[in-house]
């Protein structure tokens, strides 16, 4: 898969995606990177230590966010996203499910669009990633935690989403699948969508998976947001072993340890 100038082989490898939050109010890391010089260096260290996707954000998502107007999203993510493709040669994500600020963040140079409702919530988001001919991360979601079996239910919702992607042509080739951990699941449900992520793989797409620091890993192991970071790590390792191509986290360093480790762990096997 090519994403930006940089082709990423999505059957054999597993590819970091480095998290750059500009919000101030981010479950984990709000406020640490909302000022240019700050995200700058923070970018520069997360390509030091192996990411190979900067994947910016200007509005928080986490349970019981606040939605914030589409004119305050562009002012965070579009100098970020300028800043970083003028100082540094790595593919830029935006994580944005409105088709405005898809539109801005495209226009300044991001490779890639990041949706977290699977492009069901604005239309014109599918319209823009076709026109743009840029890959997307398709992530699953709901309004509410109701399913009747859940993982077929969630297999069934990413196929919808697929729907949706190739009606606008947007090309197989140019698509990846996210189970949404965290958003629109229950605890159960979430440890599901990571323990079975097999399931998104055999629709046929690459998939990543974002659990880095989040709710379920607390939960577990009852633990606060800046102490889950070996918890982080155990998912990673099982996303390797049931073939994510990509996994997106703030801990880049450990994290691409984990998975070098679990790779040639596997090729051993082998």
């Amino acid at each position: 898969m090519k994403i930006g100038n940089r082709m990423f082989d999505v059957e054999q490898d597993c590819s970091i995606m480095g998290i750059l939050n500009v919000t101030p109010d981010s479950f984990s890391d709000g406020g640490k990177w909302n000022d240019i010089e700050k995200a700058k260096k923070h970018t520069a260290d997360m390509i030091a230590e192996g990411a190979a996707i900067i994947d910016i954000g200007g509005e928080s998502t986490r349970p019981g966010h606040v939605q914030i107007s589409i004119q305050e999203e562009i002012d965070r993510v579009v100098p970020v996203i300028e800043m970083v493709k003028k100082e540094f040669d790595i593919p830029v994500s935006i994580d944005s499910y409105k088709g405005e600020v898809v539109e801005a963040a495209l226009k300044v140079g991001a490779d890639l669009v990041n949706d977290i409702w699977g492009l069901k919530y604005d239309a014109k988001v599918a319209e823009l990633i076709a026109e743009y001919q840029v890959p997307c991360c398709l992530m699953h979601n709901r309004e509410k935690a109701e399913y009747n079996n859940f993982l077929d239910d969630m297999c069934q919702d990413m196929r919808e989403s697929l729907a949706i992607a190739k009606k606008a042509g947007i090309a197989d080739d140019k698509i990846i699948l996210d189970p949404g951990v965290g958003f629109g699941k229950t605890y159960e449900h979430n440890l599901m969508a990571i323990h079975h992520l097999e399931r998104l793989v055999e629709l046929g797409y690459p998939v990543l998976l974002a659990t880095s620091r989040k709710s379920v890993i607390g939960t577990a192991l009852d633990l606060p947001s800046d102490e889950r970071v070996e918890g982080t790590l155990v998912t990673t390792v099982l996303g390797v072993q049931k073939r994510a191509a990509f996994v997106r986290v703030h801990d880049v360093k450990e994290n691409l340890r984990a998975i070098r480790m679990t790779q040639a762990i596997l090729r051993e096997g082998k």
